[in-house]
C-alpha cells in the first residue's frame, strides 16, 4: 500500500464499475489505480475525460481500444501490478475466471451479487458482517435486493424485534441504459421458484435469518419495490419499529405526504438533490406506509439497483485492505464521503 492508502483497481466499467471508480476517488484513504474494460464506447470515453487510467482487460481488446483513440495506460496485468485490491464489475460469470488471475497476481478481490457465494466463501454487507471480512483475500458484495433485505431485516434483528419475515419483490425489467434492447412491456413475469433467490442469498450473510421471498419482474426499469410482512418477537409499537430503522445505517425515510408516492417520484427527487447520476445509495423506506399491529409489522421500500451496493463495496475494500477494523467507522467514513442521508426531506443529521 502507498502512503497509507489502499490502491484499488476496477475491472469492468459499466453500471456498477463506473460508480465504484467514482466512489473510490472520493475516499481519502484510497487511491484509484485505474480501470479496465474490453469496450471503447462512450463510457470509456468519459472515463478518459475524467482522467482515469484506462487499461485493456484482454489482449484482444487492446487493439480495438487503441484504434478508437482511447489513451491506454496498459493491460490488466499492469493494472493489477499497481493495485492492492481489485473490484470485479465484469458481466455475470466472467468473474469466476478472473478470480484465478487476481490470485496469481497477489491482489485481493471483491465480486458482486451476480456471482455465487461459493466463489469467495464469504458474502458481505457492512452493517452485518464487516468484521469477518477483515484481511480476507476475497469477498462478494451481495446483490442490490439482498443488500436491502440485510439492511432492513438486520435493523429489526439488532433491535431484538425480528422473528421471521416474508417479502414480495417487484423487480425492474432492465437497467435504463439497456431498455432499448431488453425489457417487459405491459405485463408481469413471476419468477418460477419460491423462495426466489434473494432470501437464501441473505442467509449467506446472516445464516439464521428466517426469511422467504417471492419475486415478479415488472414492466419498468427505474428500480425495485419491496413489500414486507414481518412477525416480531413481541408486540411492539410503530414508534419502536421506526426507531429500529432509524438507528440503522443506509436506510432513509420518504413519505407519500411529501409527494413521494411512487418509484419515479423518488428517482426525480434524487436528481433534484443533485445526486451524481441521480443515484440513491440508501434503502428508501416509506415512513407513512409502515404499519404495526401487535407483533406484526408491514412496510414498503424502494431499491435503486444501480447504486445501493456502492457504499458496501467501499467498505469491503477497507475490510480486505485491513485499513479499518471498526465497521461503524468505515460505514461513517463512506457515508460522509458519498453524502448518504437518513431522511431525504427532513434529515435530522
Amino acid at each position: 500500500m502507498c502512503l497509507n492508502k489502499v490502491r484499488v483497481a476496477v475491472n469492468g466499467y459499466g453500471v456498477i464499475g463506473k460508480r465504484v471508480a467514482d466512489a473510490v476517488a472520493l475516499q481519502e484513504d484510497m487511491a484509484l489505480a485505474g480501470v479496465a474494460d474490453v469496450v471503447h464506447d462512450y463510457r470509456l470515453q468519459v472515463a478518459a475525460q475524467r482522467g482515469f487510467a484506462i487499461h485493456a482487460a484482454t489482449f484482444e481488446a487492446e487493439g480495438t481500444m487503441r484504434a478508437a483513440g482511447l489513451p491506454l495506460a496498459g493491460n490488466l496485468a499492469e493494472l493489477l501490478a499497481k493495485a492492492d485490491v481489485v473490484v470485479d464489475c465484469t458481466p455475470k460469470k466472467v468473474a469466476a475466471i478472473n478470480k484465478e488471475v487476481y490470485a496469481a497476481a497477489g491482489v485481493k478481490s471483491i465480486f458482486h451479487g451476480g456471482e455465487s457465494h461459493a466463489l469467495t466463501g464469504h458474502s458481505f454487507v457492512a452493517q452485518a458482517n464487516y468484521a469477518s471480512a477483515i484481511g480476507r483475500e476475497s469477498t462478494r458484495v451481495v446483490s442490490c435486493n439482498t443488500t436491502s433485505i440485510v439492511r432492513t431485516l438486520g435493523a429489526l434483528r439488532t433491535a431484538g424485534l425480528l422473528k421471521r419475515a416474508r417479502g414480495t419483490l417487484i423487480r425492474r425489467a432492465s437497467d435504463p441504459w439497456e431498455a432499448h434492447a431488453e425489457g417487459i412491456i405491459n405485463t408481469l413475469v413471476p419468477e418460477k421458484a419460491i423462495p426466489s433467490h434473494q432470501g437464501p442469498d441473505a442467509r449467506t450473510v446472516i445464516p439464521d435469518l428466517d426469511v422467504v421471498t417471492i419475486a415478479v419482474k415488472a414492466s419498468h426499469n427505474s428500480s425495485h419495490l419491496h413489500t414486507w410482512w414481518v412477525e416480531l418477537t413481541r408486540p411492539a409499537t410503530r414508534d419502536e419499529v421506526l426507531a429500529a430503522f432509524r438507528a440503522a445505517p443506509r436506510i432513509a425515510f420518504v413519505r407519500s405526504s411529501d409527494g413521494l408516492v411512487a418509484l419515479n417520484s423518488t428517482v426525480e427527487l434524487m436528481a433534484d438533490l443533485g445526486r451524481p447520476r441521480g443515484d440513491m445509495w440508501e434503502v428508501a423506506l416509506w415512513e407513512d406506509v409502515l404499519a404495526v399491529d401487535g407483533d406484526q409489522a408491514y412496510y414498503t421500500y424502494q431499491v435503486f439497483n444501480q447504486a445501493i451496493v456502492i457504499p458496501e463495496t467501499i467498505d469491503a475494500i477497507r475490510a480486505l485492505g485491513g485499513i479499518e477494523s471498526d465497521p461503524s467507522a468505515s460505514i461513517a467514513r463512506t457515508d460522509a464521503a458519498l453524502g448518504l442521508r437518513h431522511d431525504f426531506i427532513h434529515d435530522r443529521d
